[in-house]
């Protein structure tokens, strides 16, 4: 890397920081809910801020990391509480070759036992995309935004062309900034494997996904503060869609509006 575009470990600290702060602001990350990761393809010092090394064993075959290092929220932490005291609640994990195990690099200040238990979902989704494109850095963060996993609970917003019809209608950003719109995959055990084929699968053609019942994950190239920006336009289309389920209104912007907006800006996009 040139000093031009060197990613520099204070830098994801204090991002790593803001992310957990707006998450929990917004009410997607109650006490210890949620978790978030960033991957990085080239070599990354860490040791200065986590001195201590373990080899552990990975919970998802990774071989497409190998050399990568990932920087990861433990499990049980507040993620609001990652800016003011980051070494106590993050570990990084270098991937040895074959994908198998990792170097896990924590600090003396960490009060976690272990990484967060979703984990295997994060390294699925960073590893089909770090293989798929060039990218320097990945962001991968998982979160429960109220209003969002409320309507997850309703049936007709477990469907996906249902629930993408009626979200993306509310605000022209909207549309701008999820043109391929929401994934939704159903009810699945937390942190198990099939919950992660079907993450990785969904996450391939979109950037967030609705769990029903549970909440979403969302990922972004070169930016973890996109992956937040996602939650935040999603979970405002839901608190809209959720006013007007109580008021019994049927407001937003209309189809034919939507085409001329997509059409105008040359968005690309099949919801509407």
């Amino acid at each position: 890397m040139t000093e031009s575009n060197q990613i520099h470990l204070d830098q994801l600290l204090h991002q790593l920081g803001e992310a957990g702060k707006r998450l929990s602001e917004i009410g997607a990350a109650e006490g210890a809910a949620g978790n978030i990761s960033v991957c990085l393809r080239a070599p990354l010092e860490v040791s200065a801020f986590f001195p201590q090394v373990e080899t552990i064993e990975l919970p998802h075959h990774s071989p497409e990391l190998s050399g990568m290092m990932l920087i990861v929220s433990g499990s049980g932490r507040r993620l609001r509480e990652i800016a003011d005291a980051p070494l106590a609640n993050l570990a990084c994990a270098l991937v040895e070759p074959g994908g198998r195990a990792a170097r896990l690099y924590t600090s003396p200040q960490r009060h976690f036992q272990r990484v967060t238990s979703e984990f295997n979902s994060h390294l699925a989704v960073h590893a089909d995309r770090m293989r798929s494109t060039p990218i320097s850095l990945h962001a991968v963060v998982h979160a429960q935004p109220i209003h969002l996993t409320h309507l997850s609970h309703i049936s007709e917003y477990q469907d996906e062309k249902n629930l993408n019809r009626r979200l993306l209608r509310w605000q022209p950003e909207t549309i701008f900034n999820l043109p391929e719109g929401i994934a939704v995959i159903p009810f699945l055990m937390p942190g198990s494997a099939q919950l992660v084929v079907e993450t990785k699968l969904a996450l391939r053609e979109h950037r967030i996904v609705v769990w029903a019942r549970h909440g979403v994950m969302a990922r972004a190239d070169e930016s973890i503060l996109h992956a937040l920006d996602l939650i935040e336009y999603a979970e405002a289309a839901a608190h809209y869609e959720t006013l007007n389920l109580l008021t019994g209104g049927e407001g937003g912007l209309s189809p034919e509006e939507l085409r001329e907006i997509a059409k105008y800006w040359n968005i690309q996009q099949n919801i509407y």
